[in-house]
C-alpha cells in the first residue's frame, strides 16, 4: 500500500492505496472529483492533474499534456502512483445547468399519494385486555391485511407507552412502515430522484399538497470510470459493481442531505421515494449485474417496476420506506423515458408529437395516431463535452453560448473566464461557423488561404493549422485561466456529426415506421439538461431535428424528473406510467436494416445561410 495525498481548491484528501495502480483510480477510491469520459484509455485526454510532489518530473510517461511545459499535467490514468506523492486536481464547482425543476410546466397530477398516515387513538392494555400491541394498533387501521416489520416493532412498545396510546401511522400498500407520538398526519414527504448518466436530481414534495419543496443536483461520480454507460457496464463486469452503486448511491444520499437541510423535513420523514434512469443507470442503482446490456440482445435483468426498503438499500430516508423504480422500456431505454411521456401526456396529445432527450445516449419517442414508438441511438458523450478537445459539462467556467458575427462574442457560465465549451456553446459555435462559411455541410473547416472576400479578416485570423487539421480559436489564451487557446478543432467537428447523426437518423427510422414525413410532425419536445439550453434556431441549423417552426419546439428542462415527480405525489399517475410502458413499441437501431443508411445521410450539417 502506498499514500496518496489529492489538493484539490477547498480540501486535502490522504488515502492508501495499492501499490501499483494509477493516479485515476486512486483518486476514484477517494471520491475525488476527476474527469475521464474514456474510462481511463488515455484517448479522451480530460484527466489532467498535477504532480506536486514524489513522482518524476515529466511523469512515469515520460509525456505531459500537450501545451504544458516539464512538470506541467499529466494523464491520471496513466501515471502510476507513488508512495507520498502529492497531486493538485484543478476541481470546479459543478453548476450542472438545466436539470433543476425550472422549466415551464407545473406539477400536472392529482394529489393521491400512496403514503398513507392515520391518527389513531386506542385504548392502553389492562389486567382484562391484554391485546397485544401491534394487534391493539392494526385493528383500529381502515384495513386488514397490514402488515408489520421487525424495524417498526422494535420501537413500537415504547411509542405507544410514551404518546398515551395516541399515535400516527404511516401505510404504504398493506405495510405499516412507521409509528409516531402523537398526530404527524399533516407531515409526509417524499423524494423523486433522477439517475443520469452525467447528473443525479432529487426532489423533495410534501405528499399531501403535491408542492415542490426543494431541489438539489450532484455530479455523478462514476463518471471516473467513463462517461458513457458501456464504459461503466465493463467496469461493473470486472468486478466493481459494488464500487459502482456504492458510488451512486453515495450521491443520492448527499441529495437528500442537501435536501434536509434547506426544507427543514426531517430524515424520518421521507417515506417513500420513486427513481427513475436509463436502464444501465437504474441497474447499478439497485446494485444489479447489468453486463448483457452491453452487447446484443441488449438483455435487460429487469424491466418492471422494482421496490424496496431504504434500509435495505442504503438510501437515508425512512429505514422502512419504500424505495420504487418506474419501469423500463428495453435495454437502452428506460425509465427516464418513461418519465418524459408521463410528463408531456405524449399518449394524450392530438396530431404527432416528436419528444428528444439529447445526452450520451439519444432517447427518441414518437407519439401519434394511437402509437408510441421509441428508440435509443448512441450520441456519444460530444453533447456533454466529452471527446471535444475543450469540451466540458456546463459547470463553472463553461462557454454555454457563442454568437459569431465580424466577431465572437461568449457567454460563460459563472461569468468567469472561459475554461473550455459544453455541448450548448458548441453546437452555437458550430452553427455560427456554418453561418459565416468557416465550415461546410461536410463538416470541412475552411482553408484560411482560400481565396474570396467574403470572411471578415478577424474571422480569418482565428483559423489555424493544428496537430491535428485546422481549427477554430473561440477564446485566446490571453483570457482563459490556463494560459492555453480553447479551440474547436476538426476532430470536434467529425464527433459532433457522428453525434448529432446518430440523433437524425433514430429520428428518421421511427418516422418511417409510422410512415409519416419530418413536416408532418406537430411539435417536437426537447428534454433534458442538454435540451433545455440549447438554442433552437443552432439545432436547426446543424440538421439536429427536423426542419419545423421554431415556434413549434418546445424545451422542457428535465421532463423525466417531472415524470417522478408526479408518479410519487399520484397513484393513479404511477398506474398510467405501467400502462404506459405496456403500449410502448420500442424499436431496436441494431436490426433495422436501413439505420446505417440514415446514419451517413444524417451526417452531413444543413446548409448554412448567412443572414
Amino acid at each position: 500500500m502506498v499514500k496518496v495525498r489529492f489538493v484539490l481548491p477547498w480540501e486535502e484528501k490522504e488515502i492508501s492505496v495499492p501499490d501499483g495502480g494509477s493516479i485515476l483510480q486512486a483518486a476514484a477510491l477517494a471520491g475525488v472529483p476527476v474527469e475521464a469520459d474514456c474510462g481511463g484509455k488515455g484517448t479522451c485526454g480530460k484527466c489532467g492533474v498535477k504532480i506536486l510532489s514524489g513522482g518524476p518530473e515529466e511523469g512515469a510517461s515520460g509525456k505531459v499534456l500537450p501545451g504544458e511545459k516539464k512538470g506541467g499535467r499529466v494523464l491520471a490514468c496513466r501515471e502510476i502512483v507513488r508512495d507520498g506523492m502529492v497531486v493538485q486536481v484543478e476541481a470546479h464547482t459543478e453548476v450542472l445547468k438545466g436539470k433543476d425543476f425550472n422549466g415551464p410546466h407545473r406539477l400536472l397530477a392529482d394529489v393521491h399519494p400512496l403514503v398513507e398516515k392515520v391518527s389513531v387513538v386506542m385504548n392502553p392494555p389492562t389486567v382484562t385486555d391484554q391485546a397485544p400491541d401491534l394487534e391493539r394498533l392494526l385493528a383500529r387501521l381502515p384495513r386488514t391485511g397490514i402488515r408489520a416489520g421487525r424495524g417498526v416493532l422494535a420501537g413500537l412498545p415504547g411509542v405507544l407507552r410514551r404518546s398515551g396510546f395516541r399515535v400516527t401511522a404511516t401505510l404504504i400498500a398493506d405495510r405499516l412502515v412507521a409509528v409516531e407520538p402523537g398526530d404527524t398526519t399533516g407531515r409526509s414527504f417524499g423524494l423523486a430522484l433522477d439517475v443520469g448518466t452525467t447528473t443525479l436530481v432529487g426532489y423533495l414534495l410534501d405528499l399531501n399538497q403535491g408542492r415542490l419543496l426543494a431541489t438539489a443536483s450532484q455530479a455523478n461520480p462514476q463518471r471516473v470510470y467513463g462517461a458513457d454507460v458501456i464504459s461503466r457496464i465493463n467496469h461493473a463486469s470486472s468486478g466493481g459493481l459494488k464500487q459502482l452503486q456504492s458510488m451512486v448511491l453515495g450521491a443520492a444520499n448527499q441529495i437528500v442531505s442537501s435536501l434536509l437541510e434547506e426544507s427543514g423535513v426531517l430524515e424520518k420523514e421521507v417515506y417513500e421515494a420513486v427513481v427513475v434512469g436509463n436502464t444501465t443507470m437504474t441497474h447499478l442503482f439497485l446494485g444489479v449485474d447489468p453486463s448483457h446490456l452491453a452487447f446484443a440482445p441488449f438483455t435487460p435483468a429487469f424491466k418492471g417496476s422494482m421496490e424496496t426498503r431504504a434500509g435495505e438499500l442504503g438510501l437515508r430516508i425512512h429505514p422502512e420506506g419504500r424505495v420504487v423504480t418506474l419501469p423500463g422500456i428495453a435495454g437502452h431505454v428506460g425509465s427516464d423515458t418513461l418519465g418524459v411521456i408521463l410528463a408531456t401526456g405524449l399518449d394524450r396529445l392530438e396530431g404527432f408529437s416528436l419528444a428528444v432527450d439529447i445526452g450520451t445516449n439519444g432517447e427518441i419517442v414518437l407519439a401519434g395516431g394511437d402509437r408510441l414508438l421509441t428508440c435509443s441511438t448512441a450520441a456519444g458523450p460530444a453533447f456533454e463535452g466529452g471527446q471535444i478537445e475543450h469540451g466540458m459539462r456546463a459547470a463553472e467556467g463553461a462557454i454555454e453560448s457563442v454568437e459569431i458575427g465580424e466577431d465572437i462574442f461568449l457567454r460563460v457560465i459563472g461569468n468567469s473566464a472561459p475554461r473550455g465549451i459544453c455541448g450548448s456553446g458548441l453546437i452555437d459555435a458550430v452553427a455560427g461557423l456554418l453561418r459565416w462559411g468557416l465550415v461546410d455541410r461536410t463538416g470541412r473547416l475552411r482553408d484560411p488561404r482560400e481565396g474570396g472576400g467574403d470572411l471578415h479578416p478577424r474571422l480569418r485570423s482565428r483559423l489555424r493549422w493544428g496537430a491535428n487539421g485546422y481549427e477554430f480559436i473561440l477564446a485566446p489564451g490571453c483570457d482563459t485561466p490556463s494560459g492555453r487557446d480553447i479551440v474547436i478543432t476538426q476532430k470536434d467537428l467529425r464527433e459532433l456529426q457522428l453525434a448529432k447523426g446518430a440523433i437524425k437518423a433514430g429520428i428518421s427510422i421511427l418516422l418511417k415506421e409510422a410512415s409519416l414525413e419530418p413536416g408532418e410532425i406537430t411539435r417536437v419536445f426537447l428534454a433534458g439538461a442538454f435540451g433545455n439550453y440549447i438554442r433552437k434556431e443552432s439545432a436547426l441549423a446543424l440538421g439536429l431535428i427536423p426542419e419545423i417552426p421554431p415556434g413549434r419546439i418546445f424545451q422542457l428542462g428535465n421532463a423525466a424528473g417531472e415524470g417522478a415527480m408526479m408518479a410519487l405525489v399520484s397513484g393513479r399517475e404511477r398506474a398510467r406510467a405501467a400502462a404506459l410502458a405496456e403500449k410502448v413499441e420500442h424499436v431496436e437501431l441494431s436490426v433495422m436494416k436501413d439505420f446505417q443508411e440514415e446514419f451517413i445521410k444524417a451526417l452531413n450539417f444543413s446548409e448554412g445561410k448567412l443572414g
